[in-house]
């Protein structure tokens, strides 16, 4: 099955945030025929990895993908379990952006939007699955 039901039937990849952002991502990634790629808290990761630090509301918070492991151009949806704040997820955009990915959007389980996560995540799309 395609993500057509939102907009993204043309990803090439599906990048899961740590940690339950692997089990929606993979699973998808799977039934997609796409490949996954982990975006991971710092220091997780073998080999070369491109990081990124950002804020959370209780400090800053790092993330990594491994150089070189996808080609320029592609294009990324990027998964996660929860958008809150958005702080994550825009930081997980900027690493894939980073590595020449072409972000097309954010899908996450639950979206809180009284925190307005959204916000912080333009020029991509974000769909959510429930709201509360």
């Amino acid at each position: 099955a395609q993500l057509t039901h939102v907009g993204v039937d043309n990803a090439q990849a599906i990048a899961g945030i740590e940690a339950r952002g692997f089990i929606l991502g993979s699973a998808l990634a799977l039934d997609m025929g796409i490949g996954f790629i982990p975006v991971r808290k710092a220091g997780k990761l073998p080999g070369e990895v491109v990081s990124t630090t950002y804020e959370l509301e209780y400090g800053t918070a790092s993330l990594e993908v491994q150089q070189g492991i996808l080609e320029p151009g592609t294009r990324v949806v990027l998964v996660d379990d929860v958008l809150a704040t958005g702080g994550t997820a825009a930081a997980a955009a900027s690493l894939m952006h980073a590595v020449g990915a072409d972000v097309l959007g954010l899908l996450s389980l639950l979206e809180l939007p009284a925190l307005r996560g959204r916000d912080k995540l333009t020029g991509m799309s974000v769909w959510s699955i429930h709201q509360m």
